[in-house]
């Protein structure tokens, strides 16, 4: 798999009073994006609740290049930049862009895993965690950490 891409809706409720899409927008679509993900690699919600555990941030940082529209086709892709062998920690990035291809921003941002029983890091990660991260794209410029 090279990609997960999809098309973005943007509402009116996603606008800021400059009529493009608020900063923090954003950052909910890639959530939005990263929770889909798990959930077409297998890794529901209720697996995760199951299981204990779920991904937590440490960084979380977007820059913007270019305004995006409400009325304009967006696209947002996924991957993997960085990854340890265990998967316990990992960096995904998100692009969006434009139906021209050109880049509109880019979030980076860096996680784990947590035992929500424990409220700490998971060790060890559990399987399906691991699964599905090396089911996931790489990055152009991926690291294993």
């Amino acid at each position: 798999m090279n990609t997960f891409t999809k098309e973005l809706s943007i509402r009116w409720s996603d606008l800021d009073p400059n009529f493009h899409v608020r900063h923090s927008a954003y950052y909910d679509f890639g959530a939005q994006h990263r929770v889909e993900i798990l959930e077409q690699l297998g890794m529901s919600m209720r697996i995760m609740q199951e299981q204990h555990f779920g991904p937590i941030l440490f960084r979380e940082e977007c820059v913007f290049r270019k305004e995006m529209r409400m009325n304009q086709k967006v696209f947002i892709s996924t991957k993997v930049g960085k990854v340890k062998e265990d998967a316990s920690r990992w960096t995904l990035i998100h692009e969006f862009k434009n139906d021209k291809d050109e880049i509109l921003a880019t979030i980076t941002v860096d996680g784990a895993w947590m035992d929500t029983k424990l409220r700490k890091i998971a060790n060890p990660t559990p399987q399906i965690a691991i699964d599905v991260m090396n089911l996931m794209p790489k990055s152009d410029n991926f690291t294993q950490l």
